[in-house]
């Protein structure tokens, strides 16, 4: 599952990267979430396009967008057999910018956010799946959806998921629409190589929404407890002496 990532690389790296024609001015957001405005690129006439959709993803044959769970993740596995990501699978494809992602891993009183990246610190691309969802009256939401697949060894001691990574060799493959025969891009859909990312733990402050800042992708180390002051013996209360182990062990 990936239910929060950062995009920080800036509107120049990204357009580089990823191709598109127009120039979005975007700030760095440190931790997207699930009902928020994300950036995709999709091809649309043979061409990149850079657009901006909600994230999570709603079918075009839903009657009643509250009555319907909020899909933020696809899983690749079963994309072709699922209603509500089969017909996008074939026609709708597109990349998600991103510099990492967050992970929580279970244990302990709670859950250890972990923020997952690129070792190069290269922005990475999400395969993704968009949609058109039409209201009754004739309002317009796009919507979109993280493909994931299982966790590579990098990350199965994390979570048994992550997402799909696509190349930059391999966007023209995921993006191509042209038929709806998908076995070419569903080959893409598979774990990441166990050398790509890297991983470590970060402060909890990711748990809150409201929080977006620099500080929640920063490496988080635990404060040490502090040792127990060395005590003096009352007055009047000789130390008694410590036998020196014997190695032999004692009752008393």
């Amino acid at each position: 599952m990936c239910g929060r990532y950062a995009v920080t690389a800036t509107p120049e790296v990204l357009r580089a990267l990823f191709g598109y024609a127009e120039q979005p001015n975007f700030p760095p957001r440190y931790n997207v979430a699930p009902t928020q405005p994300i950036a995709i690129v999709r091809l649309v006439n043979g061409k990149r396009q850079f657009a901006l959709v909600r994230w999570g993803l709603l079918p075009s044959w839903v009657k009643d967008p509250k009555a319907f769970s909020l899909l933020i993740n696809a899983r690749g596995e079963t994309l072709a057999e699922k209603p509500a990501f089969r017909a996008a699978m074939k026609r709708r494809r597109c990349l998600i910018p991103a510099d990492g992602f967050y992970e929580w891993k279970a244990g302990g009183v709670r859950k250890q956010p972990y923020y997952i990246h690129a070792k190069s610190g290269a922005p990475l691309a999400f395969a993704g799946l968009w949609e058109t969802w039409t209201g009754p009256n004739g309002e317009e939401l796009e919507t979109a959806a993280i493909v994931t697949t299982a966790a590579n060894r990098t990350l199965a001691a994390i979570h048994d998921r992550m997402p799909v990574i696509v190349a930059p060799e391999q966007f023209d493959l995921w993006l191509d629409n042209a038929t709806e025969d998908t076995t070419a891009a569903a080959a893409l859909i598979r774990p990441a190589s166990d050398d790509l990312l890297e991983a470590y733990p970060v402060t909890t402050d990711v748990n809150r929404v409201a929080n977006d800042n620099a500080k929640l992708v920063e490496p988080f180390v635990a404060a040490a407890e502090p040792e127990p002051a060395a005590t003096e013996p009352a007055r009047g209360i000789k130390r008694e002496k410590v036998k020196k182990d014997s190695g032999q062990g004692a009752l008393f």
